[in-house]
């Protein structure tokens, strides 16, 4: 045991003792002491379940000894009303319920609190079985774990409750009803977590409800006065006639304002996808003429050793820069929302945080001190390769970053020259020039200018030299003159006029031949250096040349047998592609009758199974009637379907003797009844004759208008007293007749 550990293991022994001896306990358990002296974590978890369990809201009022002293199902029942107190649904008494259904239940509570077993506990069955018996080193370490993180734990039991899915089976959602409902359960699963968010920001947010209630009782007041001045506007304008059409008027214009400036904002946004889909046009053209001068101008080797090279970029990217980048900006929005959560801080909480701030760096430099000042020759052998590791690191990644930062300066660039090209398009209408041929052109144009800028700085020296060699000559040639003049006088007096010509000419004429003898010489001189470095230049070159043209045909060689082998790869490569197109087609088709089959054998299992619930379905309602049909009570026979429909049987039986006996009697007065209908016939007949007669008798005179009003008299009375004897005989037969009168018979009927 290390001496810190028994020093601590010996004081926490000194405490133990001194709280026992307060508390009156003189017996102490011997596997306590030998806790306190072998791991002093239990005792320390033990000490800190004790001061839990004695505080609010348990009131347990324990101590180590009575602690360690609890039987099994103590523990147990004190394990259930620490979850309790967390999961109100756990408040029971675990004497009432069996063994088994209290491990599960614990077990699955803890399971959604995330609890994990400690490094000691290596098997998840040794930990079940240590929470049914109830073994302390199982116990001990979940209530310390509970008790550390009550009011975290209440938060996560309470959302349990909503967020965890219920299993439903597959086969089940095959149903539309159940899987609406299953999915109207999701939405609102995803609806409690929005709204429990937003509660949880808004109690972290710092408002307090007096804020709220000031800022509510000013913004009344505020309405309050707006309302006022709204009247008082109304007021003054009820005197202004048409102020109703002004009003609507001014309604309308504000409408239309806010249209235009609607429109003005969808016009702006329609300009802008305009734009990105035209950026993003021109850089699908460039890159396509790009990939087009890859392909044209360059080989399939310098293509290879490019993509290589950004398959290495691309590779270091995503598997070193991007993920510590991101890792950065996980971390930093970790800490702005830890900022932003807790709630606003006053300089005194500024001025804290800085000295902690200090106090953490000041320890860090101690020991970096310390570690600096301590040799350690297994890190000093390391420490050389470890500088040139991060140095190498460093650079690596500073390179990237500025690979990175030409690329995107080149696109800019490139989109940049995109726009100058249609604009130079627009404005000349010439087709600009465009990779090799615009860097052979501006080549071109910087040889030309730098041979301009050479050409007119002689230009400009040997004006200026001219100038000055032109004032010089002028000069000379005064001088010469005068020294001339000097000299023929001076020849004139002593005789000899034109010594001094001649001697000018013999000088010219040696110093020509002179002069013409040593070119000679350097001529021949400068033919013979030049004929032997040429030659030894061409033996050099074939010297240097040999090798490289034995390794130019042993490449060759290996060239050819590369390019047949590359065929014969090609060829074999088309042949298992031809094969695997064949065999895929060959399985998608298997699939695909399968799928069918599979389809089909569902559509009969479903309608199987639909015979058979109806089948199910009758043989229980023949069960029923059965049942009913042999029942001693009256009552429940005559329930019945087979009483019923004796029952309509013996209705209908009856109703068909009314029926025949009906028939009879129609039968037996046919007779009489046709010939009183042919008895009607003839009447109507008569009535007509009479009627037509009457009619013809209205066209005399008036005479014959009384006598023919007399007769219509005459006639009704018979007429009226027929039918009442004819009533009164047959009235039996008058209700079985269809009388087809006119509505003037009809009339004279009434009558």
């Amino acid at each position: 045991m290390h001496p810190s550990q028994e020093f601590y293991g010996i004081q926490r022994f000194t405490d133990f003792i001194t709280s026992v001896l307060l508390s009156g306990f003189l017996p102490l358990p011997l596997s306590l002491l030998q806790d306190c002296f072998q791991d002093p974590i239990m005792s320390d978890q033990i000490k800190s379940i004790v001061e839990k369990l004695n505080k609010e809201p348990f009131k347990k009022n324990y101590n180590l000894i009575t602690f360690d002293s609890l039987e099994p199902m103590q523990l147990l029942q004190l394990l259930n009303d620490v979850l309790g107190e967390i999961d109100p649904k756990h408040v029971v008494d675990i004497r009432e319920e069996m063994p088994e259904q209290t491990a599960k239940r614990m077990l699955s509570l803890l399971g959604i609190l995330k609890y994990k077993p400690p490094g000691s506990i290596t098997d998840l069955s040794t930990f079940r079985q240590g929470i049914v018996i109830g073994s302390k080193p199982v116990i001990h370490p979940v209530l310390h774990w509970l008790l550390q993180r009550t009011n975290e734990l209440k938060k996560r039991a309470y959302l349990a409750r909503f967020l965890i899915k219920l299993e439903v089976p597959a086969e089940f959602l095959q149903d539309d009803t159940m899987a609406d409902t299953n999915k109207q359960y999701e939405d609102l699963i995803e609806a409690f977590k929005n709204l429990h968010k937003e509660c949880e920001q808004l109690k972290t947010s710092g408002f307090s409800t007096a804020e709220i209630r000031r800022d509510i009782t000013a913004m009344e007041e505020e309405k309050d006065q707006l309302i006022k001045r709204v009247e008082r506007l109304k007021k003054r304008v009820e005197t202004v006639q048409n102020h109703q059409r002004m009003l609507e008027i001014a309604r309308q214009l504000r409408v239309e304002k806010e249209r235009e400036e609607s429109l003005a904002q969808q016009k702006q946004e329609q300009k802008n996808q305009l734009f990105h889909a035209e950026q993003r046009l021109q850089r699908v053209q460039l890159q396509l003429r790009d990939m087009q001068h890859a392909v044209v101008d360059s080989k399939p080797e310098s293509l290879m050793k490019r993509l290589e090279e950004e398959i290495k970029f691309n590779s270091y990217l995503c598997s070193e820069k991007f993920p510590r980048e991101l890792e950065t900006k996980k971390q930093s929005l970790y800490f702005l929302q830890k900022v932003v959560s807790e709630p606003a801080m006053g300089q005194s909480d500024l001025n804290e945080l800085e000295t902690k701030i200090n106090e953490v760096n000041a320890q860090i430099n101690q020991v970096i001190e310390k570690r600096m000042m301590k040799y350690e020759p297994i890190d000093s052998k390391f420490s050389m390769y470890r500088q040139q590791a991060s140095i190498i690191s460093r650079k690596k990644e500073a390179k990237a970053e500025e690979l990175q930062a030409a690329k995107e300066e080149m696109s800019n660039m490139e989109r940049q020259m995109l726009q100058k090209a249609n604009q130079a398009r627009e404005l000349d209408g010439t087709e600009v020039l465009k990779g090799d041929e615009f860097k052979r052109y501006v080549n071109k144009l910087r040889s030309k200018n730098t041979f301009y800028k050479k050409k007119r700085l002689e230009i400009a020296e040997i004006t200026a030299e001219y100038g000055i060699l032109q004032r010089t000559e002028e000069l000379l040639k005064q001088r010469h003159e005068a020294i001339q003049q000097q000299l023929q006088a001076i020849e004139d007096k002593k005789g000899i006029s034109g010594y001094s010509y001649t001697q000018e000419e013999l000088e010219r004429v040696s110093a020509a031949k002179s002069e013409v003898d040593e070119m000679k010489g350097r001529t021949l001189d400068n033919m013979s250096e030049m004929v032997k470095k040429l030659n030894t230049m061409v033996a050099d070159k074939k010297s240097s040349l040999a090798p490289i043209i034995k390794e130019l045909r042993q490449l060759r060689q290996n060239c050819q047998e590369l390019t047949q082998e590359c065929d014969e790869k090609r060829v074999q490569y088309d042949s298992c592609a031809a094969g695997l197109e064949s065999n895929r087609s060959t399985l998608e088709q298997e699939v695909k009758g399968l799928r069918e089959e599979c389809i089909q054998e569902e559509s009969c299992y479903h309608h199987t199974n639909c015979m058979k619930k109806n089948l199910e379905i009758q043989l229980q309602r023949a069960k029923d009637e059965m049942k009913t049909y042999v029942s001693p009570d009256a009552q429940d026979r005559r329930k019945a379907i087979r009483e019923q429909y004796t029952r309509m049987i013996l209705e209908q039986e009856n109703l068909g003797k009314k029926l025949r006996e009906k028939q009879k009697a129609v039968r037996e007065s046919h007779g009489p009844n046709m010939k009183q209908a042919k008895m009607w016939q003839d009447f109507e007949q008569l009535m007509e004759c009479k009627r037509e007669c009457f009619l013809k008798q209205q066209n005399q005179a008036s005479v014959g208008q009384v006598i023919s009003s007399d007769h219509s008299i005459e006639y009704c009375f018979v007429f009226s007293l027929f039918l009442r004897r004819l009533l009164l005989n047959n009235l039996l037969s008058v209700g079985n007749m269809r009388l087809k009168l006119t509505p003037k018979k009809r009339a004279l009927y009434i009558i």
